[in-house]
């Protein structure tokens, strides 16, 4: 981490009594981030809606993919990372810096916890910068502007937005903040965006009965959103092939498996 930006995570905001998603998603990726509380709804999840630990990985397994690809193939240097979760193995720095040391990347999250791990676990290469922003997505102006304290907006940023707009209820908003978010960014920036689905043809339709278990047990409100829904996200940007996917089928081998959970990368142009 650089200095700067000090998050407070005071016990006033952790609240263990109640599962939340940044923990639960941490054990279903076999993390030891978490509470009793996460790992029983984590487990009646699981119980409902089996793939989601596949799910889970898939996601990660995305994320490692997009990065490698953006610096590698697109000279990418600069990630915005929103709702980056609890760090694990291979977080969005450790993979760009891997490949090009100099690259910077921002963190905006809101989870007390998440606070705490990022500000002992997410240390930058000595040539580039690894810095944390404590923010709400549905906030996407403070983030723009303290992601400019870091970045520079006048180059390419690749905008990270996995697993995090479906914790926005309203569709329209969440549409507008993706929009205020690459407004901000110049051309020959990317968006990178995973989102769960209810659609049947890839396993999707028991989404709905585990979430509405999910918001009945645990914080913060979950949705999923239909392909053609989650396609409107990237209104006016121009998608990398194979376009908008399950994740765990983007650039991977030709035997990967659907999961209900659609991936994209998009250029804006």
């Amino acid at each position: 981490m650089t200095e700067g930006h000090s998050p407070t995570a005071g016990p006033d905001r952790l609240n263990t009594s109640v599962a939340h998603n940044a923990r639960v998603w941490n054990y279903w990726i076999g993390g030891k981030d978490n509470y009793e509380v996460d790992q029983r709804v984590g487990e009646h999840v699981a119980g409902m809606f089996p793939v989601i630990r596949a799910v889970a990985r898939a996601d990660r397994e995305f994320l490692a993919r997009a990065v490698r690809f953006l610096v590698a193939e697109r000279g990418i240097r600069q990630f915005l990372d929103v709702g980056a979760g609890l760090p694990t193995v291979d977080n969005t720095h450790e993979i760009a810096q891997r490949i090009a040391p100099e690259s910077r990347i921002v963190y905006v999250d809101n989870d007390p916890i998440v606070l705490v791990h990022a500000r002992s676990l997410l240390t930058s290469s000595p040539e580039g910068v690894t810095d944390y922003v404590d923010a709400d997505v549905h906030d996407p102006d403070t983030i723009v502007r303290r992601a400019a304290e870091t970045l520079d907006l006048t180059r390419p940023v690749a905008l990270m937005l996995l697993g995090i707009l479906n914790f926005v209820l309203d569709t329209g908003e969440a549409r507008a903040i993706v929009r205020r978010l690459m407004a901000a960014l110049p051309s020959g920036s990317h968006l990178v965006l995973t989102h769960p689905t209810y659609d049947r043809d890839v396993g999707g339709e028991g989404n709905r009965a585990a979430m509405e278990f999910w918001n009945a047990n645990a914080t913060p409100p979950i949705t999923a959103r239909s392909h053609a829904e989650i396609a409107g996200f990237l209104t006016g940007l121009e998608p990398v092939e194979p376009g908008l996917v399950p994740c765990s089928q983007w650039r991977a081998g030709a035997a990967a498996a659907a999961v209900p959970q659609f991936g994209a990368v998009a250029v804006k142009p």
